[in-house]
C-alpha cells in the first residue's frame, strides 16, 4: 500500500470512529489512539530526507593572487586621491588578509578596465571548473541533475548564469533551474532553503547549487570610505553544492539537512539601508557598507537564533535562558541575558567571512572558543570575503583538518544585505577523510597561523 493511501485510510478510520457510538467508552479510548499511532506512524514514512551529498570550492590560480603591497600601488596607479589610497591602506592592514586572497585579472591591470566580457569570463572560470571538478568528484552525470539554482548578488546577466551552466554542461530540456540575484552574501544559504522545498516536492530527485559573486564589474573606484570598503573586502571565489532526496544517497552522503531558519529586518530602515547599491557624487557605482553593520548584525543574530535556538539547543539551555529573561523583566533589566552555550548543540561553526569584526563579535556574543572561530578566520585570511561561497570555504576547511567525524552538527552563519541572517544546520553521517582535491589542498598543512592584531 502507497504512504499516501495508508495516510488518508487512517484519517477516514479516525474519523468513522468519532462518529460511531461505542457502549464502552474505554473501547473507544483503545481505538482512537489505535487510529491516532497509525496516523503518525504514515505521516513520519512520509518525511522525505534531504542530503548534501558533495561539494566543492574553486581555489584561484596562484597568479591571480592580490599582494597587499600590489593592491596598494594600483590604488595609487588608478589615480585615486591619497585620502582614498590611506584609507583603504589602513583597512587592509586590519583587515585580517594574507597575501594569497585573489581578484580576476582585469582588476590587476593598471588602469582597471570593466567590461561585461571580463565579468562573464570570471564568472565562467569559477563556476564551469567549480561544477567539473564536483562532477568528477561524485562521478554523477550533468543529465541527472533535476534541479539547478545558481546565485550571484550584483552581476545578473542575459542570458542567466543558471542557462550558462545549462548550456555549457548540455543539461535535461526539462531541468528547474532558478537564479537568485540581489540576495546578498546569505544568497548560498536562501539557495540551500529553496532547493531543500523543492526536493522534499520532487521526490528522489538530484538538485546543484553554485554559488559566486563577480567583481569584475564591482570594483569602486571612487572616494567615498563606506563604498571603498567593498574594494578591501571582497575577494574571487566560488562553490557548487549537490543536493539530494534520493534514499540509496544516504550511503555515499557527507551530510544530512537538520534545518534551515532565516532571518529579514528588510522594514527596518537603518538595516535596509546598512549594505546598499548606490552611485556617489560622481556617478561612479558601488555598494556603500554602513558603519553600524555590526550592530545591525547582532540584532537580525538575536532573531535568527531566537529562532533557531528551540530546534537545536539541549532542554538544559533552553530552560535557563527562559528564566534569565523572567528574571530581567520582573526584578532588574541591568541584569545580563543568559547566553546558552552553543557548543552543547553544536560541534562545528561556518561563520560568513564578512569580516574580522563581523566573526569576532559573534565570538563574543556567542561565547565561542577559539577554535570554533579558527576555520573562519583562517578563511577569511586565506580567501577573504567570497561573498555567498564563504560558508563552504569554512567547512572545506574543517573537513582538510580531519575534524568532521560522524554524527557532528554543523552551523553554517550567513548575513546578506537586506539585512539578512541566514542559518542552516547538517548533521554528519560519516567520519569525513581529508580530500587532496579541495581548495585547501596546497595549503591546509601550514594553519592555523597567527595574525597580527586579530585578538
Amino acid at each position: 500500500m502507497e504512504p499516501y493511501t495508508s495516510y488518508y485510510s487512517s484519517l477516514e478510520i479516525l474519523t468513522q470512529l468519532v462518529n460511531t457510538k461505542f457502549s464502552s467508552n474505554h473501547h473507544l479510548f483503545v481505538m482512537l489512539l489505535f487510529a491516532s499511532l497509525a496516523t503518525f506512524y504514515f505521516a513520519c514514512k512520509r518525511k522525505v530526507h534531504i542530503y548534501l551529498i558533495d561539494f566543492n570550492c574553486y581555489c584561484p590560480p596562484s597568479s591571480y593572487r592580490l599582494p597587499k603591497a600590489m593592491f596598494e600601488e594600483n590604488n595609487f596607479f588608478d589615480q585615486m586621491e591619497q585620502e582614498a589610497v590611506d584609507f583603504q591602506r589602513k583597512i587592509s592592514a586590519k583587515s585580517g588578509f594574507s597575501d594569497e586572497t585573489s581578484i580576476p585579472p582585469s582588476l590587476a591591470q593598471i588602469p582597471k578596465i570593466k567590461a561585461l566580457t571580463f565579468a562573464l569570463e570570471e564568472a565562467e572560470t569559477i563556476m564551469y571548473s567549480t561544477i567539473e571538478d564536483l562532477l568528477q568528484k561524485t562521478k554523477i552525470n550533468p543529465k541527472s541533475i533535476d534541479i539547478l539554482i545558481t546565485n550571484s548578488s550584483i552581476f545578473c546577466p542575459t542570458p542567466s548564469l543558471s542557462s550558462m551552466v545549462i548550456n555549457k554542461f548540455k543539461m535535461r530540456s526539462n531541468i528547474m533551474s532558478f537564479h537568485l540575484s540581489g540576495m546578498g552574501c546569505s544568497a548560498g544559504i536562501i539557495a540551500v532553503g529553496l532547493a531543500k522545498d523543492l526536493l522534499r516536492v520532487h521526490r528522489n530527485s538530484l538538485a546543484l547549487i553554485v554559488s559566486t559573486e563577480t567583481l569584475s564589474l564591482n570594483w569602486y573606484t571612487g572616494k567615498v570610505p563606506s563604498m571603498l570598503l567593498t574594494n578591501c573586502l571582497f575577494r574571487m571565489g566560488g562553490s557548487a553544492i549537490l543536493m539530494s532526496s534520493r534514499v540509496h544517497d544516504k550511503h555515499k552522503a557527507k551530510y544530512e539537512l537538520q534545518h534551515v531558519v532565516r532571518t529579514i529586518n528588510a522594514y527596518d530602515d537603518q538595516s535596509y539601508a546598512c549594505v546598499y547599491q548606490d552611485v556617489d557624487a560622481e556617478n561612479k557605482e558601488g555598494v556603500l557598507i554602513s558603519k553600524s553593520i555590526v550592530n545591525v548584525c547582532g540584532e537580525v543574530l538575536k532573531k535568527n537564533i531566537f529562532s533557531l535556538g528551540p530546534l537545536v539547543l539541549p532542554w538544559r539551555e533552553q530552560f535557563l535562558y527562559v528564566i534569565s529573561i523572567i528574571c530581567y523583566k520582573v526584578w532588574s533589566r541591568r541584569m545580563s541575558l543568559y547566553t546558552p552555550k552553543f557548543n552543547r548543540a553544536f560541534e562545528h561553526f561556518c561563520i560568513h567571512t564578512g569580516g574580522r569584526a563581523v566573526i569576532q563579535a559573534i565570538e563574543r556574543n556567542l561565547r565561542l572558543r577559539k577554535q570554533d572561530v579558527e576555520p573562519s578566520k583562517m578563511t577569511l585570511y586565506r580567501f577573504g570575503n567570497t561573498s555567498s561561497s564563504s560558508t563552504w570555504y569554512v567547512l572545506s576547511y574543517i573537513e582538510a583538518k580531519g575534524r568532521m567525524k560522524c554524527g557532528d552538527r554543523v552551523w553554517q552563519i550567513a548575513f546578506g544585505s537586506g539585512f539578512k541572517c541566514n542559518s542552516a544546520v547538517w548533521k554528519c553521517l560519516g567520519d569525513v577523510k581529508p580530500d587532496t582535491t579541495t581548495a585547501w589542498r596546497d595549503t591546509i598543512h601550514s594553519y592555523p597561523v597567527d595574525i597580527l592584531g586579530t585578538n
